[in-house]
Order: C-alpha cells, then sequence, then structure tokens
C-alpha cells in the first residue's frame, strides 16, 4: 500500500435499528481496507451482506456506527461532488437529451467549454449520433454509458458504481464491462465497484474484497495480476474466479450442459 492511500477505513462497525424496541441489526462489523489511487477495486459477498451499505458510507450517505473512513485524507462527513456514484436504477433525466444529461454537472463552464467534454466524452463511449436523443429513445446499455459519461465528465477523483450493470442482459453486460475497463485505462480514475458478479469482478479489478454473510467484515483481499484485456477462459482467470468462489463457501460445479455454482457443504462426493 502506498503512504496515502485514497480510500482509507479502519475497523468500521454498522448497525440499524430492528424491528423490536431496542433491537440492532448488525449489518458491518470490523472493516479494514485502503484502495490507492487510480485502482479499480472490486467488492463482492453474499446477497444482503452490506455491500451496498458500505458503499454508502464510504461515499456519504450514510454514517457507520463506528470506526474511521477516510478519503483523500479528510475524514466522509458526506456526498462530495468530487466523488460521483453510477447506481444500477437507471438515473438519467428523462427529460433531457444525452447532450444534456452528460454536461448536467458542468452548467458552470462557458458553453464551448461544456460542448468540448461532452462531445469527448459521448465519443469515448460510443454515443456518436444519439446526441439528441431523449432516453426513452434507448435501450438500457445505451442510458448506462449516458451515466458513465454524466459521471466522468464531471472529473471526479473518485467514481463510485453500485451493481451499475446489474440489470442488463448477459451481453450487454460483457460489452459494457470491456468497455468500462477500456474507459478506466484511458481515464486513470480510482474505482470501487459492488458487485454480485464473481466473473465480472475477476474480469475488471485490480483486486476483489470478499466479505462474509452479515454481520460482514472482509475476510480475504484477492490481487488479481492478469493482463487486460482478460482471457476468460485463461487458466489464470479461472483460478482466480475459483479462489473467490472458494472463499465464499462456494465451488463450481460442472453439469452436462451447464456450469452451476453450489455451496460447498450441497455437493456430493465424487
Amino acid at each position: 500500500m502506498q503512504a496515502n492511500p485514497t480510500v482509507q477505513v479502519r475497523d468500521l462497525w454498522m448497525s440499524f435499528p430492528g424491528k423490536r424496541s431496542g433491537e440492532q441489526v448488525h449489518v458491518l462489523e470490523r472493516i479494514n481496507f485502503e484502495v490507492r489511487q487510480g485502482e479499480f477495486v472490486c467488492i463482492v459477498g453474499p446477497s444482503g451482506c452490506g455491500k451496498s451499505t458500505l458503499l454508502n458510507i464510504i461515499g456519504g450517505f450514510l454514517r457507520g456506527s463506528r470506526g474511521d473512513v477516510m478519503v483523500e485524507g479528510q475524514p466522509v462527513a458526506g456526498p462530495d461532488p468530487r466523488r460521483i456514484f453510477v447506481f444500477q436504477e437507471n438515473g438519467v433525466f428523462p427529460w433531457l437529451t444525452v447532450t444534456e444529461n452528460i454536461g448536467f454537472g458542468l452548467l458552470k463552464k462557458s458553453e464551448p467549454e461544456r460542448a468540448k467534454i461532452v462531445a469527448h466524452y459521448i465519443e469515448m463511449v460510443g454515443l456518436n449520433g444519439f446526441e439528441r436523443a431523449y432516453p426513452r429513445e434507448l435501450s438500457g446499455g445505451m442510458k448506462q454509458r449516458v451515466e458513465i459519461a454524466r459521471a466522468l465528465a464531471a472529473n471526479p477523483d473518485i467514481i463510485y458504481m453500485d451493481e451499475p450493470f446489474g440489470a442488463l442482459d448477459f451481453i450487454t453486460r460483457l460489452k459494457m464491462r470491456a468497455d468500462l475497463v477500456r474507459i478506466w485505462q484511458s481515464e486513470k480514475k480510482t474505482i470501487l465497484f459492488v458487485t454480485h458478479d464473481i466473473e465480472e469482478a475477476v474480469q475488471l479489478s485490480d483486486r476483489v474484497l470478499v466479505m462474509s454473510k452479515r454481520p460482514a467484515t472482509i475476510q480475504t483481499i484477492v490481487s488479481i495480476d492478469l493482463p487486460r484485456p482478460r482471457d476468460l477462459d485463461s487458466a489464470g482467470y479461472l483460478e482466480t474466479r475459483d479462489r473467490i468462489f472458494s472463499a465464499m463457501g462456494m465451488s463450481l460445479r460442472i453439469g452436462e450442459n451447464e456450469k452451476e455454482a453450489l455451496p460447498i457443504s450441497a455437493q456430493q462426493p465424487v
């Protein structure tokens, strides 16, 4: 780790009030990790373990019950325009065109400068020809491209992404992952990315933080030293994927026509 990490989480705990008086639902405990500048880090874990809660605390939308969260050397006190969120739920403004959506955070800039920035990111995300289109005229993948372009146009230091491709079909997800890696390599932004998809995490990230079931802690961190773009059939890719499945108590069993992830405890000896 470098001396001054971009994101630093120390002994973070989070609890929410339960349904009964005085009851506490413990979601996170003893969370410790760091993210370096320009690094692409994914967070994976069982459904409902608190991945999104963790990202919302780091982003300043929630306050942890105890512990410290530092971003760029300062305690997180709330959302910051230097750090942009991209969510799974479509966040583009339906009454604005592609150009207007991407330029929404640039209203303080001059018209020529804003137009130049918007044109640059429309080109980068592959939306040429759709500048005047409204969201209702776009596919799900294209709407996510608008969101990513809008985030990049604001020139944030960090981008937080909460399952941004979760609602897309399989082929579109594969394309969006490849495009996101290309854009990240070009822009050198720090990205913290929550996903339930282990294949996605291995394809995208430098490191994967593997969370346990709730109350969740980070049970292991897997570094991924594979060249990009990544060959999804390579031995290194498959080995890394299987390490993460194993850390989550899962294993891959090859069926007659498909692969399926099953809990290790549920599998029969062979």
